[in-house]
């Protein structure tokens, strides 16, 4: 990959996408520290951090800490991701939304206008949702602010003036990710998740240690020690290396079914004769299976938060089902891992159609070594799909526990600095950016042949 960055930076045409992606990524990240007037960035900090909503503990750490300071980009690109998930499983159940979806460049353009519209209306309702989760904290909004709006007889007014700015940020936010898929490079929704993740990292691993060391040389640190604090960065970047491995490889792995296309003669020409391959990857489904599994064993979290925060059932689902330690913890493995495996083969069945390929192949004159055209080879690939599916929906579930464990050997402020669903991003848009260098040099070196 850094063979890849040197040779892309020699090329101008691509050295000039590189520093349109970061300029962008650095307009994302000034917005991530422009408060909203009127609130107590403190109050929503110490509730965001404490955990006591694990939704928004999710929320704030994708957004590299936005949400936790209550800035302009607090909601980030999740409303985006929402409406996009949202509309690619409509796609499936709506005939409408599955014709325009096969309708090449110009169905496309259609399908993300509708995105677009739907991710305002999800901005509107998280905007809502975050807004009354903080209502409920004392001081959540400074006294000034309210009596500049008429007291708090008119503190509706103050909501609809938040609603608005946030639902304004999360529009903006796609827009800039849009902006750096037609002009940077990779894909601009992708990046800026990418760039939230490992702010938070960075964060924790090197401002929150520096600040502590210059903290303890003014002596207003409590307890800090150096040499400790310094070796649990190690430990922890010494497990990280290895679990981020260990993903790239198990990313990088694919089962390929060996396909044999017959010689045909079309008119004067001879076409076919030659032999290629379906890959079929382990972890095909990418990260969606934990979005969904996590997002829908916090969703009781989220609305017993905003309607019901002093029920006693609450309390009980915060303490056993939101990844704390009651005595029905191992439920929410169970739950869990249950979810991610439903959600593996859902996704995998919308993904790889073995019926389609099937039907491609034979109307192409291929065939599989061994099996018979027509209903045997898609008979043949649903089963090789779902013994793969199986263990990629394994590694998934080991996967969504085991890094936290790791971490905890380097300390346990260190626990939380990559959630299960921002490793697998990181390494997947890692991967996808090195491709799109890639092919991009390729591009340009044809062009250079051709010239």
């Amino acid at each position: 990959m850094f063979e890849t960055l040197k040779n892309a930076f020699k090329v101008k045409e691509i050295r000039k996408k590189i520093f349109i992606t970061l300029l962008i990524l650095l307009v994302y990240r000034i917005g991530c520290y422009i408060p909203v007037p009127g609130l107590d960035v403190d109050t929503f900090s110490n509730y965001v951090d404490q955990g006591t909503n694990n939704f928004l503990y999710l929320m704030s750490a994708v957004t590299g800490g936005a949400l936790a300071n209550g800035t302009l980009f607090a909601l980030g690109i999740g409303p985006y991701i929402n409406a996009t998930i949202i509309i690619q499983l409509l796609c499936v159940g709506i005939p409408a939304l599955e014709r325009l979806s096969k309708q090449g460049e110009e169905g496309k353009k259609k399908l993300a206008q509708i995105t677009r519209w739907l991710t305002l209306l999800l901005a509107i309702i998280q905007s809502v949702g975050v807004i009354l989760n903080f209502a409920n904290q004392q001081n959540a909004i400074s006294a000034e602010f309210i009596a500049l709006f008429g007291g708090n007889q008119n503190i509706w007014l103050i909501y609809i003036f938040m609603t608005i700015v946030y639902s304004a940020g999360a529009m903006l936010t796609m827009w800039l990710g849009e902006r750096i898929t037609e002009y940077g490079v990779g894909n601009g929704i992708s990046m800026v998740i990418f760039v939230g993740i490992i702010s938070t990292a960075g964060n924790i691993l090197v401002i929150n240690p520096i600040v502590s060391a210059v903290e303890a040389a003014q002596g207003t640190a409590n307890g800090f020690n150096g040499i400790q604090t310094l070796i649990s960065v190690i430990v922890f970047c010494v497990i990280a290396v290895v679990i981020f491995a260990l993903i790239v490889t198990v990313d990088l792995a694919e089962r390929r079914i060996p396909v044999q296309y017959a010689k045909q003669v079309k008119g004067r020409k001879m076409y076919g004769g030659q032999s290629t391959v379906i890959p079929i990857k382990i972890s095909g489904s990418g990260v969606m299976p934990l979005i969904f599994a996590f997002a829908i064993i916090s969703l009781p979290d989220l609305v017993m938060g905003l309607f019901t925060p002093n029920w006693g059932g609450y309390k009980w689902y915060t303490e056993n089902m939101s990844g704390g330690q009651g005595p029905w913890a191992w439920a929410y493995i169970l739950v869990l891992c249950l979810l991610i495996f439903a959600f593996s083969f859902f996704y995998a069945q919308i993904q790889f159609n073995p019926d389609d390929i099937s039907k491609s192949i034979q109307q192409n004159g291929g065939f599989i070594q061994g099996i018979r055209p027509g209903k045997p080879t898609a008979d043949y690939l649903k089963k090789i799909s779902n013994r793969i599916t199986l263990f990629g929906a394994i590694y998934l579930s080991l996967i969504a526990f085991i890094p936290s464990l790791a971490f905890s050997f380097a300390g346990e402020q260190f626990v939380n600095v990559f959630s299960t669903t921002g490793i697998l991003i990181v390494v997947s848009v890692a991967l996808e950016f090195d491709k799109q260098l890639q092919s991009k040099l390729m591009m340009k070196n044809y062009k250079g042949f051709l010239k």
